[in-house]
């Protein structure tokens, strides 16, 4: 693999870690600490935030009228999401055991967490609940996906994509068919990264 880009993904990988840290010093600056991946907010934050919850119908009113009737819509897809997320489990459950890939924890990427927040209305809480549920959902696809491109087709596309899901720079470069050939099946199974990560 190409050394500069390997040195580029490592200095992602560096400013993902930094991102995280920086994250961590939110919760200081937001007055909750983390026991037993429970939120605990400080009980005079909790009460101050009370009383700037708005009404479901001023939070509604502040939405354009067409705004408001594509909720239907956007719930619908509620449907397909919940198969996908079924679908995807069964799936990494059945398969990466057979291909010795380790399995994407869903909890790391569907994380529910928001009913937390003392200062949202139910509605503006059951508005969180389908995003960070719908978006939890798709990354975690994403990644088995990722992972399974890895071991049956792992090499880049011909130009550049906007976003590289967290697997790419283990690809073989596009037109590299030496590399191919005689590297397919150690990169396919190059999971090292994702066993040193559990480990820490």
């Amino acid at each position: 693999m190409d050394n500069r880009i390997e040195e580029i993904a490592a200095q992602i990988k560096s400013l993902e870690d930094e991102l995280m840290v920086e994250l961590r010093k939110k919760q200081d600056e937001f007055f909750y600490t983390l026991e037993d991946k429970k939120v605990r907010f400080q009980e005079s934050i909790i009460e101050e935030g009370r009383t700037r919850i708005v009404s479901s119908i001023k939070y509604l009113s502040s939405f354009p009228v067409l705004a408001v009737f594509t909720i239907p819509f956007i719930w619908s897809m509620m449907i397909p999401a919940l198969m996908v997320d079924i679908f995807v489990s069964i799936y990494q459950s059945v398969c990466f055991p057979i291909y010795k890939i380790p399995k994407v924890k869903r909890s790391d990427y569907v994380v529910i967490d928001r009913y937390n927040l003392f200062y949202l209305d139910r509605v503006e809480k059951i508005n969180c609940l389908y995003c960070e549920y719908f978006n939890g959902v798709i990354g975690y696809t994403r990644e088995v996906a990722a992972r399974s491109e890895q071991f049956w087709c792992p090499i880049k596309h011909s130009k550049p994509q906007l976003d590289m899901h967290s697997r790419y720079d283990k690809f073989f470069d596009f037109g590299d068919y030496e590399a191919y050939r005689k590297e397919l099946e150690s990169r396919r199974s190059d999971f090292k990264d994702l066993e040193d990560r559990e480990n820490t």
